[in-house]
């Protein structure tokens, strides 16, 4: 069996602590519960930001993972599995990523994400042999565990190391110390819980926390984004018709007709349709300035500057 580094296991972590500011709070009235939840709650905030520089160095090493040619994977159980495949799952539609782009491993598979599995997320060994088959040289590995010991996520962590990717571990116990191999380590304070052991409450609001400006910033590094606009949604459906339409209006200033006109000569490919009305080229000098600017419309438009000054 593989066995986690004993500086990690033996630490005791805030999250599993009793909060002494709410051992009264089974005797409070509703709102009086909410308030304290409510006050724990704005810790959140705060603490993220002070591990934003490492948060930073995780964006950059996935963002030269994708350009290259590899993938994002995420690791977690329980909670952190949970959140981790439910922010892989939004960028497919929200920023029309490949499938694979990120991926995500929760201990126990795909049925724990509605019941609990009995003791997945105490197999290193199971973490390490699904990373060892997954993962690739190049590849970006970042593990979730609000404990920052949970031997799933960090048997996987150690295999991903060996395999050649870079790795990365968001943490709720920041007494704890880095793990042999992994390259970025955030560990975020939220202290104890409101109610001891529950990490789905500031521990997991952290962890969604990361993981959303992880991902956006990633996606706005790799130009997904035109402005503070998503310009690379796949719109199937009519919301996101609708959206697509709005966005194009507030990027160009365009009318109506003549944004309805340009996403039609785009085949409904925003980014062309932005490059169309911003540079007045046709859609195939747009995709071909697209491409070379590597997707990223802003370097595109003024690439297009450029060349007409």
């Amino acid at each position: 069996m593989m066995t986690v580094p004993s500086q990690v296991v033996h630490v005791d972590s805030p999250t599993e602590q009793r909060n002494p500011g709410t051992t009264d709070i089974d005797r409070m009235p509703t709102l009086g519960i909410l308030t304290m939840i409510n006050s724990e709650d704005r810790r959140v905030p705060e603490a993220v930001g002070e591990v934003l520089p490492e948060v930073a160095v995780a964006v950059d090493y996935a963002v030269e993972a994708l350009r290259t040619g590899h993938r994002v994977h995420y690791v977690g159980a329980g909670t952190s599995g949970r959140l981790a495949v439910l922010d892989a799952a939004e960028l497919v539609p929200t920023y029309n990523v490949p499938d694979d782009w990120f991926v995500a491993h929760h201990a126990g598979g795909t049925q724990a994400l509605q019941k609990a599995v009995e003791n997945a997320e105490d197999d290193a060994k199971c973490g390490a042999a699904e990373l060892s088959a997954a993962v690739e040289p190049g590849d970006f590995v970042l593990g979730l565990t609000a404990s920052g010991r949970t031997p799933y996520v960090l048997g996987a962590l150690a295999a991903a190391s060996r395999k050649g990717a870079r790795t990365g571990l968001v943490s709720g116990n920041a007494r704890a110390v880095r793990p042999a191999g992994v390259d970025v380590l955030i560990a975020v304070d939220t202290g104890p819980e409101v109610i001891a052991g529950s990490t789905r409450m500031k521990a997991g609001t952290a962890q969604k926390t990361i993981l959303t400006a992880f991902s956006t910033a990633t996606m706005i590094k790799l130009g997904r984004t035109y402005s503070n606009l998503m310009v690379s949604m796949r719109a199937t459906n009519a919301k996101l018709r609708g959206r697509t339409l709005r966005i194009l209006r507030e990027a160009t200033g365009a009318s109506e007709q003549e944004c309805v006109n340009a996403l039609a000569e785009a085949d409904g490919d925003l980014k062309i349709a932005l490059m169309r009305l911003l540079c007045g080229v046709d859609a195939n000098t747009a995709t071909a300035m697209l491409a070379a600017s590597g997707g990223h419309v802003r370097d595109a438009v003024d690439a297009c500057a450029a060349l007409t000054a």
